[in-house]
């Protein structure tokens, strides 16, 4: 059995979670190892009782691995681990990330540069238009979309990004297998097919009341921020935004009709503190920021093409630092492309933020 394998069988288990496993693996060393350890041994674990013990010494009468393996093949996914590069780089940080990542589709390093969209799924119309002009406005500038794939605010994030041909992944609250809503059948494979549908759970894993809460929490957690659309005060949605606020993450929220039921999660959002968001340039601005992008450039290769906005942006830079404001004044680009201009810069590798957005050159 290799140690991929040995996780996949860990991950099969029931009632053991990352938390369990990732102390196990601390202590044993390896998956296969936690698997041929006896029960008194395993005991030995921090957090591991007579019940979970028992669960582990009977995993091959509790764990169908060969069948799951069978079913990973013949769906056309790949499984990725926290070892893998593919792991989402956000995702380490959080505090239980899961062990392993079904994927539909390919997850790349760009998804670093991510922002979640999540809302109601008994969406308004100006939600869903506010929610689809979010995310293509985004996709365009080179952000991927992530969201929940459910109904409402969360399809149509997806059908943004899709729409202008950009990146966008769905975190799943099931297996991969089980399609839900049964409506987004084909949304998914559109996804898949310009980005990514990932979940944690295994084949055949229904939707649940744990379930949905979990997929929240990798919603929030490899993203750079979290945008809420339109929630009530109970909308799952509120979820993701506590999530993303206890990871460090920011919380942008779209302001509503003040009589509206729906838009009143985001507004109590706004008075805690959270971002007001009328625009992508609000994220966008924020978004150069949080995201660190500082990576040097590489030497060789030809100079990627650029926009005429990125092109008038760059010929004002030096290797001198400069502020957002004398860029906008030397390059007479309007500010808000000039924000848009200076992120797609940076992932381009062509420009280096320091603090206090000040800029350079990168080469």
């Amino acid at each position: 059995m290799s140690p991929r394998e040995a996780l996949i069988a860990l991950n099969l288990l029931p009632d053991i979670g990352p938390v369990r496993i990732r102390n196990l693996l601390e202590h044993f060393g390896d998956a296969a190892a936690v698997l041929s350890a006896p029960q008194k041994v395993l005991m030995e674990v921090e957090r591991i009782g007579p019940k979970a013990a028992n669960v582990i010494t009977r995993w091959r009468e509790l764990a169908d691995l060969k069948g799951e393996l069978k079913r990973i093949e013949k769906f056309g996914c790949t499984i990725i681990t926290q070892d893998d590069e593919t792991y989402p780089e956000l995702l380490r940080e959080i505090y239980d990330p899961p062990i392993i990542l079904y994927v539909k589709g390919e997850l790349k390093p760009k998804d670093r540069y991510a922002i979640a969209m999540v809302g109601t799924r008994q969406s308004t119309l100006y939600g869903r238009q506010s929610a689809e002009r979010l995310s293509s406005q985004l996709a365009a500038s080179g952000v991927t979309v992530v969201s929940g794939g459910a109904r409402g605010i969360d399809s149509v994030s997806h059908e943004g990004a899709l729409k202008v041909g950009g990146r966008t992944i769905a975190v799943l609250g099931t297996g991969l297998d089980i399609v839900y809503p049964a409506e987004n059948f084909k949304l998914f494979q559109r996804i898949a097919g310009q980005g990514a549908v990932i979940t944690q759970f295994p084949f055949g894993r229904k939707g649940s009341k744990q379930s949905f809460p979990i997929r929240n929490r990798i919603v929030a957690g490899m993203t750079q921020g979290t945008i809420v659309v339109e929630a009530n005060r109970s909308s799952g949605a509120l979820i993701t935004a506590n999530f993303a606020a206890e990871s460090g993450r920011t919380v942008f929220a779209v302001p509503g009709r003040i009589d509206s039921p729906r838009s009143a999660g985001c507004h109590d959002l706004i008075k805690q503190g959270a971002q007001l968001c009328e625009s992508a340039e609000d994220v966008l601005a924020e978004f150069a920021v949080i995201s660190s992008a500082s990576q040097p450039a590489e030497t060789a290769g030809p100079m990627p093409s650029l926009s005429p906005a990125e092109q008038s942006v760059y010929n004002v830079l030096t290797h001198e630092e400069k502020q957002q404001d004398e860029i906008i004044r030397r390059s007479e680009v309007p500010a808000a492309q000039v924000s848009v201009a200076l992120l797609q810069l940076e992932m381009k590798q062509l420009v280096n933020q320091h603090p206090g957005r000040l800029f350079t050159r990168a080469r």
